[in-house]
Order: structure tokens, then C-alpha cells, then sequence
């Protein structure tokens, strides 16, 4: 009786019950939940790009009443554009907590498309503002509070689900090519805000939140978070134990147990896992890092050609790049670049990972490989267009690698750690730790950007290399015990004959 009701009222998504044949599979599934995941948070990046692109039309490079748009057009314009994204970054890092929690308590497929909807929502009423002719301040920083609020459901959702579809032993590369989510929604984002920017600023908010919400029906229809809801038994164990499928065709009884009636992991006895600090931490400084780039790269590369009259200005970038000045569309685009770069550093630092198995290894050469990239972009990003490319790209590589890493593979890893005893349900509570406490910094860096930067870019600059270091300082520990463990362990028992994987198809059964 129960099962009968199980079926009838279970957990498969309504699209996959319209279009599915009965040979899928559970690779064929895989496969859905990745585009269906990689679709949903691109749209999340990319319903935040249109701050970092409207930037330089709210709060123009010559203050002026008839310039600009009030309340961004004073003398502390770029005060405030620092307070609305550190308003939108705080609400983001305290909901993060939340709704890990709540991921592991809820059906993650209704709680993800809540969240898209409400984002596309409140994303969609900042932009009102331009149309509805409205200059208050308070109204704006509410929009971003409450779309911040919204968009904390995103993370720890996204990766929850993967941790459930996905084995440890090619997690790293995995998540490496499916985090380009990110930069994917950072490109869109930055694209589509642009290219509507002529028409009016409050276009680059309402198209992107118009985006997400079509990408939340596409949630509510296709993602199946659990290989029980869509009829296949998968059991996590501890350390690198596979998931056991009891029906390789999916021609199970689909059950609830996916989805609901499983005891979730408190905040506590998640940071009580071996590693969860320190890589909270670590991240901390890594997104401090990556999002002043996210939000003022675009505006960074605005600044230029104001010594031409002779006079100095404080908001100096370089006078020219190449002798080119750069407009606000043409930055918007060129930006996109460092993300084409943060891309390749995702993949790049889950396949060393991999292969070295040593996340802190690699999440750490990454970090101090990114101070020579941004000191070099800063002082020679000026020389030519080709140079800036090449340095921006660079920058992202190194900057965004290790960012990757921890959100994905890193917090999915210590999301099924071995301490656990096999309950699976702190997956998304141990990835909103680790990207909350990132979050926090990520609310920190533009804040500080906004006033730092009204002294000039250097000391910008500088506070980026300082958090890079830092985050790279912070892993010391864990980098030690990575290189005990291996000089004392030439091979562990879980590695497995390279000769053996290498033939092996990157989405089978893989711990």
C-alpha cells in the first residue's frame, strides 16, 4: 500500500515523467541533473552581473545633477553603490546558513524554485525603479536585501543535489567542468545587460530577472535531487564508498526516502567536521577576492582617459588602454573575458586535485598564484588590448580556480566525510557553511572597494593581494597533513590504476 502511494505521489519531476523513455538510465540521468543544475545557477550569476555593468551610468565618472541617477550621482556615489552590494552580499551570507539547513529538510527541487523565482522577482523590481522614476535610496538597498535573501537558496541546493548523483574519486574534475556554471552566468549576465543598456538601465535587471525565472519552471520540471525520487537505491557510504544501484534501468519504485524523512545535520556537528573551518575561512578571503572583481571589474575599466586635461582624479584606473578609451558597454563585454579565464582555473584545479588528491595543495598554489597575476594586470594591463586580455584572463584562471574548488568538490567531499556515519543530509548544510563564511567575505571586498577606491586603485589592489595571501596562509595545516599522508602512503588503498580510469567513461560509477 504504501509503495503504490509512494509511486502515485513520488518524487519524479513533471517534465522527466513526459519526455523520459524506459531504457533511461542512471548515466542518462546524470546527465539531466548537470544541465539541469548548470542551467539553473547560471541564471543565478547571471541575475547579479547587471550591478557590476549599470555601474558607471548610475554613478558616472563626471558627477553632475544631470548625470548619473539619483541617489548614485553625489560625491558618494560609489559609497553607496559599495553599501547596495554589501547589503545584497550580508543578506546573501546570513540566508546561506538558512537555507542549508532547509535544503537538507525540504524537497530541494520545490525550495531551489522558490528561490529562482523570488530572485528573478525582487531582481526584476530593481530595475522598476528606472521605469517607475523612483530615486530612493532605501528602496534599492530592500531590493537587493530581499533578492539576497532569495538567492542564498541557490548554493547549497545546487551542490546537495550533485553530491547525491555524484561519486568522490572524479568529483573534482566533475564539478571543475560543471562549475563553469558560474562563468557562464557571469558572460550572460554581463552580455544581456549590455546589450539592453541603450534602452534604458532598469533593461539590465529586469531581462536577467525575467532569466531565472524561466530558469526555476525548468528546476520545478526537470531536476530530480535524489536517484530515489526517479526509482534508483543509492546508498552513501563513508570515505569513497560508491553508491550501490539496485536497478542500473531506473524500473525501481520511485520513494520519498530522497526527498523528505531523513535526519538532517546541525550547524555545530557540521563545523565539527574535519576541514569544514579551515577551508570556511580559506574562502572567506577567496571571495573577498573574486567578487570585487564580479562587481567593479567593469567599472574599474571605465576609469580611464581622465589625466587628459592634465588634472588628477581619484578614481584613475590607467589613462588608456592601448590609447583606446573603453565605454561602458564596450567594459561590460570586455569583463566577460575574466570569466572565459575563471572557467578554465575551475577545471584545471578539480583535475589536479584529482590527480594529486590534495584539494588544499591545489586550492592554495592557486591563491599564491594569483598575486603575481594581479599585480601584473594592474601595472602592464595598460600596454596594449591584447595585454589586458591576456592578464585579465590570467587573473581569473587564478583567482576563480580555488573559489571553484572549495564550493564544489571541497564542500561536497566534507559534506559525506567518513564522521558522518553515512547520513548524506549535512551536504547542504556543510556547503552553506563553507560558501556562507565565503560569502561574508564577498560582502566585505566591494564594500571596502567602494570607499578604498576614492584613494585610488592601487590600495585596492593591494587589499586583493593581502586576502589572496591570507587565504592561501590559512591552509597550511591542511596542506601539511596532505603531504604527511602521501609521503607516508605512496598509494591508498582507494586510488585506483590509471590505466584502469582512463578508460573509464567520466560519468559511471566512479568511487
Amino acid at each position: 500500500m504504501s509503495r503504490h502511494c509512494d509511486c502515485c505521489c513520488g518524487g519524479i519531476p513533471p517534465g522527466i515523467l513526459l519526455i523520459r523513455g524506459k531504457q533511461w538510465n542512471l548515466q542518462t540521468h546524470r546527465y539531466m541533473v548537470l544541465l539541469t543544475t548548470f542551467v539553473a545557477y547560471a541564471c543565478y550569476h547571471a541575475s547579479r552581473k547587471p550591478t557590476g555593468i549599470v555601474k558607471s551610468v548610475l554613478c558616472p565618472e563626471h558627477k553632475g545633477t544631470s548625470q548619473g541617477w539619483s541617489p548614485f550621482n553625489g560625491h558618494d556615489g560609489t559609497s553607496k553603490l559599495g553599501e547596495i552590494d554589501v547589503a545584497f552580499l550580508a543578506c546573501y551570507s546570513i540566508g546561506m546558513y538558512v537555507a542549508g539547513h532547509l535544503g537538507d529538510t525540504l524537497d530541494l527541487r520545490l525550495f531551489l524554485a522558490t528561490g529562482m523565482v523570488g530572485s528573478g522577482i525582487f531582481v526584476s523590481l530593481f530595475g522598476m525603479g528606472y521605469f517607475w522614476n523612483i530615486h530612493s535610496f532605501l528602496f534599492y538597498l530592500s531590493m537587493q536585501m530581499i533578492a539576497g535573501m532569495f538567492q542564498a537558496t541557490g548554493w547549497p541546493s545546487v551542490v546537495a543535489v550533485i553530491g547525491n548523483w555524484f561519486g568522490k574519486r572524479k568529483r573534482g574534475l566533475i564539478m571543475g567542468v560543471w562549475n563553469a556554471h558560474t562563468s557562464v552566468g557571469n558572460i550572460s549576465g554581463s552580455l544581456l545587460a549590455a546589450s539592453v543598456l541603450e534602452y534604458g538601465w532598469g533593461w539590465s535587471f529586469v531581462v536577467p530577472g525575467a532569466l531565472i525565472v524561466g530558469g526555476g519552471v525548468v528546476v520545478y520540471l526537470f531536476l530530480a535531487p535524489y536517484p530515489e525520487d526517479v526509482g534508483f537505491s543509492c546508498v552513501h557510504g563513508g570515505g569513497d564508498e560508491e553508491a550501490q544501484v539496485n536497478d542500473e534501468k531506473g524500473g525501481g519504485v520511485p520513494t520519498r526516502e530522497g526527498s523528505v524523512n531523513r535526519k538532517s545535520v546541525g550547524l555545530v556537528e557540521a563545523c565539527m567536521i574535519p576541514g569544514v573551518i579551515p577551508f570556511a575561512l580559506c574562502l572567506f578571503f577567496a571571495k573577498l577576492v573574486a567578487y570585487t572583481f564580479l562587481y567593479w571589474l567593469p567599472f574599474y575599466l571605465t576609469q580611464t582617459d581622465v589625466n587628459c586635461m592634465g588634472h588628477k582624479s581619484l578614481h584613475l584606473n590607467f589613462a588608456e588602454i592601448g590609447g583606446k578609451y573603453i565605454s561602458v558597454k564596450s567594459a561590460g563585454n570586455l569583463s566577460t573575458l575574466f570569466d572565459v579565464g575563471g572557467i578554465v582555473g575551475g577545471i584545471l584545479a578539480g583535475y589536479v586535485s584529482d590527480k594529486l588528491n590534495a584539494r588544499a595543495i591545489t586550492a592554495a598554489s592557486f591563491m599564491y598564484a594569483a598575486i603575481p597575476s594581479m599585480l601584473l594586470y594592474r601595472h602592464y594591463g595598460s600596454v596594449s588590448m591584447n595585454a589586458n586580455i591576456g592578464l585579465m584572463m590570467v587573473t581569473g584562471l587564478f583567482v576563480n580556480g580555488p573559489y571553484a574548488l572549495i564550493t564544489t568538490a571541497v564542500s561536497a567531499d566534507l559534506g559525506t566525510h567518513s564522521s558522518l556515519k553515512g547520513d548524506s543530509r549535512a551536504l547542504a548544510t556543510v556547503t552553506a557553511i563553507i560558501d556562507g563564511t565565503g560569502s561574508v567575505g564577498a560582502a566585505l571586498g566591494p564594500l571596502l572597494t567602494g570607499f578604498i577606491s576614492t584613494r585610488g586603485w592601487n590600495e585596492v589592489f593591494m587589499m586583493l593581494v593581502l586576502g589572496a595571501f591570507i587565504a592561501g596562509l590559512l591552509l597550511s595545516r591542511l596542506i601539511i597533513a596532505e603531504i604527511a599522508e602521501r609521503s607516508g602512503k605512496p598509494l591508498s588503498s582507494g586510488q585506483q590504476n590509471p590505466e584502469a580510469t582512463a578508460s573509464q567513461p567520466l560519468l559511471e560509477e566512479d568511487r
